[in-house]
């Protein structure tokens, strides 16, 4: 048995450079591990739609489903700091393009 590499382009975050990024200055992917995506604002509807818009396409953009392992639902009533808080846990992999990279080796 002989073990394949794949050979992956990586940033400086062990993400695939053309992942896309949450749109709102407030919403991140954050550090290891499960590579947590995180959508804050004032409004729960608001910062669920653009966690569903960056869902669709990073799954657009992967190719198929984004493995999401966990959705975690927390706040902050901190002045001044947006009260929701959610975050999709999401395999490492999938966010460093793994799947793509595997297809495009065949």
């Amino acid at each position: 048995m002989t073990e394949e590499t794949i050979q992956l382009e990586l940033d400086d975050s062990g993400l695939a450079p053309g992942l896309p990024t949450p749109a709102h200055p407030r919403d991140q992917v954050q550090d290891v591990p499960y590579r947590p995506v995180e959508f804050r604002d004032d409004d729960l509807p608001t910062a669920l739609e653009r966690c569903s818009k960056w869902l669709r396409q990073a799954q657009e953009w992967l190719g198929e489903p984004l493995d999401v392992l966990a959705i975690h639902l927390d706040y902050d009533d901190r002045q001044g700091s947006p009260y929701y808080d959610v975050k999709l846990l999401c395999n490492e992999e999938d966010l460093a393009g793994v799947p793509i990279a595997i297809r495009n080796k065949k």
